[in-house]
């Protein structure tokens, strides 16, 4: 990383490297317009904190799911208020992903420790399974199994 004045910098490889990207990637970001281009010192890009901060955003965005154009929709708000309502969109869309997850996990942590043959005939996993998929409400609450339990 080079200081230069009072903001400290760094070259392409060392942003990508930092992110754990190619330096290809950073370019077509460049080149797409959904990261604003770098200060050119003897034919080098050079980037600064503010560019950090977007490269971060982004990543953390394309992990959670999230398109370049909903994330340049974001980065590139015209305000403060049209900023906050597409995040509160992405953020409902976090929480509805997360909640599925769980219910995922929740499935194969039964089917992990489940004692039957075929963990699909476990009545316990067939209740769990009728009650993710929207089952009447009077069903009981699967349990975990446990130790040396043979299935619920």
């Amino acid at each position: 990383m080079k200081s230069r004045g009072d903001e400290e910098s760094m070259t392409i490889g060392e942003l990508a490297e930092r992110f754990q990207l190619r330096p290809h990637v950073l370019r077509h970001w460049e080149a797409t317009g959904l990261l604003s281009p770098a200060e050119r010192i003897n034919g080098r890009r050079y980037y600064t904190a503010r560019h950090i901060a977007r490269v971060a955003m982004i990543v953390r965005g394309k992990t959670a799911g999230f398109s370049l154009e909903q994330l340049r929709e974001v980065l590139d708000a015209p305000d403060a208020g049209r900023r906050r309502a597409l995040l509160l969109e992405h953020h409902a869309e976090l929480t509805r992903r997360i909640g599925e997850i769980e219910q995922s996990r929740t499935l194969i942590e039964h089917a992990l420790d489940c004692r039957a043959e075929d963990f699909t005939q476990c009545p316990g996993f067939r209740r769990l399974v009728d009650q993710l998929a929207g089952a009447p409400e009077d069903l009981p609450p699967v349990r975990r199994h446990g130790a040396g339990a043979p299935g619920n």
